[in-house]
């Protein structure tokens, strides 16, 4: 099984790399199951591109800029759809003011992959569409190994 770590990037501390390394050991040490990580991702296409200042293209270059974030969703989004199983997606405050959590829930959904979904906002705020998207939702990661544990261990 392959599974893609949604969630925060581009309004996150350091990339929302931190939660992402620490559930993919998770993932690989008890359902020995392969992730994708799309803050790896990210990096990977900024080398390939030549991209290190693209942060700084939104305003110096806003062509260049939206040239290499299309990249990147595009790269992002073969990845929910042609290779992941399933979705694992922390939804929190980081995802507020981005895009990208949006779509891929969305079009995980849309594709036919559970999506399982990690809420750390208040009911209230968290929108129908995304709840709907979503296969199940939890209020923390031990919830969230509970049941995959559940579903996926042989």
């Amino acid at each position: 099984m392959i599974v893609y770590l949604s969630g925060g990037m581009e309004h996150a501390n350091n990339d929302g790399s931190g939660w992402r390394l620490k559930f993919a050991r998770w993932l690989q040490n008890n359902l020995k199951h392969e992730v994708i990580n799309p803050v790896q991702e990210s990096r990977k296409l900024v080398q390939e591109k030549n991209a290190n200042n693209y942060r700084a293209w939104r305003t110096s270059d806003p062509q260049r800029y939206k040239k290499f974030i299309r990249c990147c969703i595009d790269h992002d989004l073969r990845l929910v759809i042609g290779h992941a199983d399933y979705m694992v997606c922390l939804w929190d405050e980081s995802v507020l003011k981005g895009g990208g959590t949006h779509g891929e829930v969305t079009m995980a959904y849309f594709v036919g992959k559970p999506v399982y979904l990690v809420n750390e906002l208040s009911d209230e705020d968290l929108s129908g569409w995304i709840s709907s998207c979503a296969a199940e939702t939890f209020s923390s990661f031990d919830l969230l190994k509970t049941a995959l544990l559940k579903q996926y261990k042989s």
